[in-house]
């Protein structure tokens, strides 16, 4: 099975391009949603994130706000919270594979934020980045409820710079001339994909 990694920085549409290989019929695994699932009640990353950041759980569930303040309190945080996370993420990731290829899928997308900064990129056969100037990358966060300027730079601080993402990529997706040309662009990607797939 191919496995791809779909990346790209905050503003940049990666959501709605991981939306537009999914109308195409591929099995996109959503990192951020596992994560959600992970921080609900009931959820593997509950205990151990509150055993390692007293006071985050609010009513059986990590409160994200509250685990944000954590992070801010502690240099080593995110490091910490990482070495929790990812490889229960990375156990998703695995039954998903699983699943799909039983259903005769030759072909998946692994929609990851920080795929270059996690590592995650030398677990997939091709890269694709998101794209778009960062005007529009701004002028798209800037309108979210609650963000700000100085928020918003502290997100992309903590992200790999574009350009070398950008480099780093077997495909690039370019989406500030809107959703209709992106799905132009994933199409004709996906053929490239398809085929690679065929010889794997």
């Amino acid at each position: 099975m191919l496995r791809v990694g779909l990346t790209g920085s905050i503003g940049m549409g990666k959501s709605a391009t991981a939306q537009l290989f999914r109308d195409a019929g591929i099995p996109v695994f959503d990192s951020d949603a596992t994560v959600h699932a992970l921080y609900a009640p009931g959820g593997a990353a509950v205990a151990p994130v509150a055993k390692a950041f007293p006071g985050v759980v609010v009513d059986g569930a990590i409160d994200r706000a509250r685990l944000s303040e954590a992070l801010k309190a502690d240099p080593d945080g995110f490091g910490h919270l990482e070495t929790i996370v990812h490889p229960l993420v990375n156990e998703a990731r695995e039954r998903f594979v699983i699943a799909e290829a039983a259903l005769g899928h030759e072909l998946v997308v692994f929609d990851v934020p920080l795929l270059f900064e996690t590592g995650g990129d030398r677990q997939v056969d091709s890269v694709i980045v998101v794209h778009a100037p960062d005007d529009v990358r701004r002028a798209r966060v800037l309108q979210r409820p609650g963000m700000t300027a100085a928020r918003l730079d502290a997100i992309i601080a903590r992200q790999m710079d574009d350009s070398t993402k950008l480099a780093r990529a077997d495909h690039v997706i370019e989406t500030s001339a809107g959703m209709d040309d992106a799905r132009r662009q994933v199409g004709d990607i996906l053929k490239l994909l398809k085929a690679q797939a065929s010889r794997t």
